[in-house]
């Protein structure tokens, strides 16, 4: 079975013996140059958007509150008055365009801090005890609304009144739940800890327990089955015997009615007798594959535990994708407030008689205040940034670069990690001598060698990537744009395009991952690379599935168990269940149990899911080579293979030694 592939002439020929290969090619040049000067010039171009934004932004605009004519609280001249004071809250409920943000700034159509008098409206009437947040004096938790002429007779608007004050009070949660991390946070970092533990330890010793584990898990699948098929049987029977038949309750679009219908039951029944019949059959006739799988699995467990830096490259990718997250948000927050602020003319009542004079919404200067005094409430409001300039015609054209930016070069750091991890583990498995052959640092190897190199190989492969995600983002936005104009059969076609968008995402993103790997072995471009990988996978594609999938239900229950373990612990800790720590280690008095939980939880799946990236990164890496191992050598003693002892006896191959050598050590 060893020698024979999965393939045929169809899908190239099998890779040949050369006897200069010995890992990781060295001696390699540049690949993808021209991809790399367009990546090149493509990041100083963002990083001139960068310059650009910084110098005619004015990030003020979000980050401090601003009073009616136009001055920011808390610089400047009123550096010694940071907060800004509503005259009137309740005109945020009342008004028309309640609250604007994002690129306006948190805003709200009422008086703010003047000298005035209060029969213009421009003094406060009445005053609620407050509280500063977000720059902004905020009615406290156990403010009463006042009785205002007018409306306090109107349910509805009351209403709005009081849940206005609850959105506000949930400043008062805030506090808690800052509180609750105050209280908690070394714990959480303790829980964070043992997830690392718990990941690490499961790694490892999955060179002893890889075989029984993915027994056991099988038999798990085959037994819940069984239960399902059990299940399905029984409630089929009693409805059966019961004559609930579809026949008799018809086509309905309550789909709970369906649960109490012969029909059924019996379509489930079927459908999972037929999965644990194939489940049944590829364990008969696909044993030794699942058996070259968990080898495998072994082997990259020996990988990762020789080169103990791998598991903690992650924190690398993250922060470089941290990285370029900041950079673009804060290059789309100078570009959003890019140019000077427009105000126009506003009235709570602009349909009153004594207002139909006044021309609402025009331009208006916050400084000089309204000429027609007798319309109620008439003020100069901030509406947006102005749209002239060259900057700010071209603010929308600068946005779509920082977009295509940001996606970029995310995918090329991903792209990045991934190369050069599969450059340090195809040093481990293309090294005859574990203790001689492999380099001395073998991951900062692999760094260096990508980044010189491959660059422009990484940025060619992460384009295209880009390029579909941002159709798909495109797609999206569409889709939800004319949602509500679409018909059925243009929501058909709609989702059709999004599917084969995903699929087509999900596609390019498993071949550039191989093609990374080729690239990280042979030193080619991208587009042979992908090619030969392709390739190389169809010739053995019954192996391919066998391992992912294998690989993917190892890894699921490794997740679940590191994630539920310590979801488990941190939910007996922090609701103190677990009695007799000692007053050192008494849970704390928290407000809010579940929050140091939950995060508990997410922090334990993200380290989960960053460690066992790594190792199914050196599962498909060592995967790669173990096909080339076959495809190039034949056990002789000019052309030995590469794969370890286990590897060889279940393909019932072996090396020739040559007289006296000790035996070979893998």
């Amino acid at each position: 079975m060893g020698g024979k592939q999965d393939g045929d002439e169809a899908y190239g020929k099998p890779a040949k013996y050369d006897p200069s290969f010995r890992g990781p090619i060295k001696n390699r040049s540049c690949t993808d140059i021209v991809c790399c000067i367009l990546f090149l010039l493509f990041i100083l171009g963002y990083i001139v958007v960068g310059i650009v934004a910084w110098v005619y932004g004015d990030p003020r605009q979000v980050l401090y509150p601003r009073n009616s004519t136009g001055a920011y609280c808390g610089v400047g001249a009123n550096k010694d008055k940071p907060y800004l004071l509503y005259f009137n809250i309740f005109s945020c409920v009342l008004a028309t365009n309640i609250i604007t943000v994002a690129e306006n700034g948190l805003q709200c159509p009422t008086p703010q801090p003047v000298i005035q008098s209060l029969q213009q409206e421009l003094c406060p009437s009445f005053l609620l005890p407050s509280a500063p947040a977000l720059g902004r004096c905020l009615p406290l938790l156990n403010s009463t609304p006042p009785e205002l002429p007018g409306i306090s007779s109107n349910t509805s608007i009351s209403q709005g009144i009081s849940g206005l004050l609850d959105s506000l009070n949930a400043r008062d949660i805030s506090v808690k739940i800052f509180e609750d991390f105050a209280q908690s946070w070394y714990w959480i970092l303790v829980a964070l800890g043992v997830a690392l533990v718990l990941s690490l330890l499961f790694i490892l010793l999955l060179r002893l327990v890889a075989g029984p584990l993915v027994l056991v898990l099988i038999l798990g699948v085959l037994g819940v089955l069984a239960y399902g098929i059990y299940h399905c049987w029984m409630e089929y029977r009693v409805l059966r015997d019961k004559g609930a038949s579809i026949t008799q309750q018809g086509i309905t679009t309550n789909l709970s009615a369906y649960r109490n219908v012969q029909e059924t039951w019996l379509v489930a029944l079927i459908v999972l007798a037929v999965l644990e019949g194939i489940l049944l059959l590829m364990l008969i006739f696909l044993r030794q594959r699942i058996r070259i799988a968990i080898a495998l699995l072994k082997e990259a467990s020996k990988a990762v535990g020789h080169m103990m830096s791998t598991m903690f490259y992650p924190l690398v990718t993250f922060v470089l994708l941290l990285i370029c997250i900041v950079y673009w948000a804060m290059t789309a927050l100078y570009l959003a407030t890019s140019g000077q602020p427009q105000y126009v003319l506003w009235a709570p009542n602009a349909s009153l008689p004594s207002c139909e004079k006044v021309q609402m919404n025009t331009s208006c200067n916050p400084m000089a205040q309204p000429v027609n005094s007798s319309c109620p409430g008439l003020m100069c409001i901030f509406q947006s940034y102005s749209s002239t300039g060259l900057v700010q015609r071209s603010l929308f054209n600068l946005q779509i670069y920082g977009v295509l930016g940001l996606f970029w070069t995310l995918n090329w750091v991903l792209a990045l990690g991934q190369c050069v991890l599969a450059g340090a583990f195809a040093s481990f498995y293309w090294a005859l001598d574990k203790r001689r052959d492999i380099p001395t640092f073998p991951l900062i190897s692999a760094f260096i060698r990508t980044l010189r190199y491959h660059t422009g190989s990484l940025a060619f492969g992460a384009l295209i990537l880009t390029l579909v995600q941002i159709a798909r983002v495109v797609l999206e936005y569409i889709d939800n744009k004319l949602r509500g104009a679409q018909n059925p059969v243009a929501r058909c076609i709609m989702c059709c395009f999004k599917c084969c968008l995903w699929c087509l995402e999900k596609f390019i993103k498993f071949l550039n991952r191989n093609a990374y790997i080729m690239i990280a072995i042979y030193g080619k471009n991208f587009c042979v690379s992908a090619k030969n990988a392709f390739m190389l996978l169809m010739r053995n594609i019954v192996r391919v599935v066998v391992l992912d999938k294998v690989t993917d239900l190892l890894l699921f229950f490794g997740k679940l168990l590191v994630v539920g373990g310590v979801g488990v612990l941190s939910f007996f800790f922090f609701t103190g269940r677990i009695q007799g720590l000692g007053t050192n280690f008494e849970s704390p008095s928290l407000n809010y149990y579940w929050l140091p939980i939950m995060v508990s939880i997410l922090g334990a799946y993200v380290i989960a899911n960053g460690f066992f990236s790594v190792f199914g990164m050196c599962v498909d890496t060592l995967f790669l080579c173990f096909l080339e191992d076959l495809e190039r050598n034949d056990g002789s003693l000019n052309k030995p293979y590469y794969m370890p002892t286990a590897l060889l006896k279940i393909l019932g191959k072996k090396n020739e030694a040559l007289p006296g050598d000790k035996k070979r050590k893998k």
